[in-house]
């Protein structure tokens, strides 16, 4: 058995629909990087990260640096944690539309040139491919993970803060959930 944390990145300095599509985190986000580091350092030695996986999204890179640099690690980027792919033919402006959409249903439900459920697998087999690590990452990608863990279909199985810190088991290269992370009390938009 190995423990892995999902940790959903700091608040970026702006949201869907803005004119930065790959945003870094403003003042309070690159707090919460510097606080989820020192709670993540602050762990028992057994069950500390000793690897930092990210998505290739500034915001999860910016949230992930400190605690890689306070373990005098590389950040790995792994794309399989990355954010949800938006249809091809979806402008970006009709994003966050889609996304409500989506969050209201099942991943089979969502509209798009992807098979979503195949999505989440990969997604939990990205995550579930480095045991021993803290994987910063994105609120869709952490309900992908929960739900493949849990047999969930709902694509908002819950709701992760900004840093919020979800635990994983890995047991016979599969998933199990250990706890979810501190959920959300506002809208993701």
């Amino acid at each position: 058995m190995s423990r892995i944390h999902m940790i959903r990145h700091g608040r970026p300095a702006s949201t869907w629909g803005d004119a930065d599509l790959d945003p870094g985190l403003d003042a309070v986000g690159a707090e919460q990087a510097r606080a989820v580091t020192e709670a993540l350092l602050a762990l028992p030695v057994p069950e500390r990260p000793t690897r930092v996986v990210s998505s290739p999204l500034r915001r999860c890179r910016e949230t992930a640096q400190p605690l890689a640099d306070a373990l005098g690690v590389a950040l790995e980027i792994d794309a399989r944690v990355g954010e949800i792919p938006t249809p091809a033919a979806l402008a970006p402006d009709d994003r966050p539309a889609w996304l409500r959409q989506a969050f209201e249903g099942r991943w089979s439900d969502i509209r798009g040139d992807l098979d979503y459920g195949a999505w989440t697998r990969d997604v939990a087999q990205g995550v579930a491919s480095h045991p021993g690590a803290a994987v910063f990452s994105h609120f869709v990608a952490l309900n992908a993970a929960v739900s493949v863990a849990t047999g969930g279909q709902q694509v908002a199985a819950f709701r992760p803060d900004h840093v919020s810190v979800t635990v994983f088991d890995l047991v016979d290269s599969g998933l199990i959930l250990v706890e979810k992370g501190r959920e959300a009390s506002t809208q993701v938009l």
